[in-house]
């Protein structure tokens, strides 16, 4: 019978240290899954935006490979020349969005009877989640220029810009808060406004209402945020495909 109570004693504190051991894998275990939750949770605004521009980058880059490798005009005219359709309309079906882009009427400009319906419904990857304008209107434009990627209702080849300063050089799209332009509306931002600098006064340019940045993407398909503070030189540079761009850019 010694023998017998004995063991219960001696067992006591090994399974109370099971126990524990227990109890602290359940919380590493939960600790884990709380940390996934996280990790996998929905992406920060910032993150959102990013992911929009460069999603546009990947989209101008398809739309190039079906296109003799040529970008999207900027805009497409009428006989006198007046811009009826924007590249952003071109992307519809390079964005997923089969079925709006199969509603789109070519044979009206962006703003007659059946299009301008279409143009009320918001598109979430054309709007960053931080800027405050309605959501029908545009976050992501590019920038128009005889030298810049986008000359106007001509259009460029990647060629061309592989070239001249490369395509990890050359800026195809840009962030613009509260743009006032609905996103098929076939207005951009002009060269000298682009190079006044970032969060320029007055002017339709490049900006954001994330702090200290705006978003960018480059004709290579890769998208960053760069610095508010970027001199105007530089996006003069990153802008024009045969300046000399910067050897070496985010």
């Amino acid at each position: 019978m010694g023998s017998e109570t004995a063991f219960p004693k001696r067992l006591g504190p090994l399974v109370r240290l099971v126990e524990l051991l227990v109890i602290l894998a359940a919380a590493a275990f939960i600790l884990m899954l709380l940390r996934r939750a996280v990790e996998s949770g929905p992406p920060s605004r910032r993150t959102q935006c990013l992911n929009n521009i460069r999603n546009i980058g990947m989209a101008l880059f398809s739309y190039a490979m079906d296109n003799q490798n040529r970008l999207p005009t900027a805009y497409i005219a009428d006989k006198e020349g007046r811009p009826i359709h924007s590249w952003r309309t071109s992307l519809l079906g390079y964005m997923d969005d089969f079925a709006l882009a199969s509603k789109y009427r070519w044979s009206e400009p962006w703003n007659g009877p059946h299009n301008s319906k279409l143009a009320e419904r918001p598109l979430g990857f054309l709007h960053c989640p931080d800027d405050s304008a309605p959501p029908t209107e545009t976050s992501y434009m590019v920038v128009v220029g005889p030298r810049t990627a986008f000359p106007g209702s001509n259009s460029r080849s990647l060629e061309e810009i592989e070239k001249g300063d490369g395509t990890s050089n050359t800026i195809l799209s840009v962030e613009v808060r509260e743009s006032g332009v609905n996103w098929m509306q076939p207005r951009d931002v002009k060269f000298e406004d682009a190079i006044r600098g970032i969060n320029p006064r007055g002017v339709l340019g490049i900006s954001s209402s994330h702090e200290g940045v705006v978003m960018v993407c480059f004709a290579d398909g890769h998208a960053v945020p760069i610095s508010v503070d970027t001199s105007p030189q530089v996006l003069k540079q990153l802008l024009q495909i045969d300046d000399g761009g910067p050897s070496k850019f985010p």
